[in-house]
């Protein structure tokens, strides 16, 4: 009788074992698939591990990460939700948010004190209706420009602090055999480059009033397309549908002098081991106190008819946003953390900068925060059109000025 009893007692405890296993697992997708991106996922996978998870990688390749949300969005509503999915920061969520489609992660965020922790604009972004939907991973500025020292060196070019001694670096590279610029050209990528250049043009006065006020009948919008089409002169043949870390390839590896494109780019340079201030140089695109274009990341937790997913969910939350991962990830990612209160004193020269712009108060929120989705994707249509066509700057006004009106 008492051996009976204690095998039962000790087939409960594996149940129970394994039933606590199972919680643990998590599927998490995401569209890190460069190989920066995939060294700092695998950061979290390992900490998760460590934690005593299982983790489920489901990588979905595509830069902008549009097919990653769309496959998120289609397995929730069909019954098969992963355990976290991988957003920016902005409206990309809300839909799904309204549609019931999300837990919310209010008592992680109370246990960690995110109403005093986050930045203010991050905390705008990540708690909706009152309740904090999505853990934020990093802080991204998409107003980068990175450039090859050796390259620049060699053709006798002085290293640019702004977009205008940009062009006259890229006036020396022409006729050496190297591309002035790397440009992957998907729309995105066009839209972020026209994004620096409006920023270089006006500042955040100009952004906001191309965004928020969706006005552009202005001199200065009118000059920050002509200046946008510019550029065109000093890209490759060889742009249309190259991915964006390729195009960073061609920065490290020499081909290429500059490329405009956020920090993720830095991620690249760091894990083909180059070190900034040395191997490369950056700066933003409208100069050293220019707006801090900031986006970044953020993972969103479905809700699940599996009782032991939330519990999943919460461990997830809790690992990506404590102060080791912040750390160990964005150092990999290109990004800075978005907690204030870790050390940053041995981040590179270019995190440097970031943190400098967090402490000033210069964060800027970007389009995506601004606009809807489908105000968002008409006018980085517009932008691409006027890119890849001999339309005329006119023609690209209304246009684009249409689009933002959406």
């Amino acid at each position: 009788m008492r051996k009976t009893l204690k095998l039962s007692l000790l087939a409960a405890a594996a149940l129970a074992y394994a039933a606590g296993a199972q919680a643990q697992k998590a599927e998490v997708i995401h569209w890190w698939t460069s190989g920066g991106e995939a060294a700092a996922i695998k950061e979290m996978a390992a900490a998760y591990t460590k934690a005593g998870g299982t983790w489920v990688d489901t990588p979905i390749a595509g830069g902008g990460g549009a097919q990653a949300r769309t496959v998120m969005a289609n397995r929730t509503m069909g019954g098969d939700p992963p355990t976290a999915a991988q957003y920016n920061y902005g409206r990309q969520y809300e839909e799904i948010i309204k549609e019931g489609l999300l837990n919310n992660l209010d008592d992680i965020a109370a246990k960690g004190g995110w109403d005093k922790l986050l930045p203010e604009k991050i905390k705008n972004s990540v708690k909706v209706g009152g309740h904090y939907y999505a853990v934020p991973v990093n802080l991204h500025n998409e107003n980068w420009v990175w450039y090859n020292k050796a390259v620049l060196a060699k053709a006798g070019a002085k290293e640019p602090t702004n977009l205008d001694e940009m062009f006259a670096a890229m006036d020396k590279l022409k006729g050496t055999g190297v591309t002035p610029l790397a440009l992957g050209g998907q729309g995105w990528q066009e839209g972020i480059t026209f994004r620096g250049v409006l920023l270089a043009t006006g500042g955040r006065e100009l952004f906001l009033k191309t965004f928020k006020d969706k006005d552009t009948a202005n001199p200065q919008f009118r000059k920050a397309v002509e200046t946008f089409k510019k550029l065109k002169g000093y890209v490759d043949p060889g742009s249309p549908g190259r991915d964006w870390n390729l195009a960073t390839g061609m920065v490290i590896e020499g081909k290429a002098g500059f490329q405009m494109m956020g920090d993720w780019a830095k991620g690249e340079f760091v894990n083909a081991n180059k070190t900034a201030g040395k191997d490369y140089g950056c700066f933003m695109a409208g100069g050293p106190k220019m707006p801090y274009a900031i986006g970044g990341d953020v993972f969103v937790f479905p809700k699940s008819k599996n009782k032991d997913s939330e519990a999943a969910q919460k461990k997830l939350a809790e690992m990506m946003i404590s102060p080791a991962m912040q750390v160990a990830f964005n150092n990999k990612k290109g990004s800075i953390p978005i907690r204030t209160d870790v050390d940053t004193s041995k981040m590179d020269i270019c995190a440097q900068m970031g943190v400098q712009a967090v402490k000033e108060g210069r964060l800027l929120e970007g389009a995506g925060e601004i606009l809807t989705p489908d105000a968002n994707g008409a006018f980085e249509d517009a932008v691409s059109k006027f890119w890849n066509s001999d339309q005329s700057v006119d023609d690209a006004l209304k246009a684009m000025a249409a689009a933002l009106k959406r």
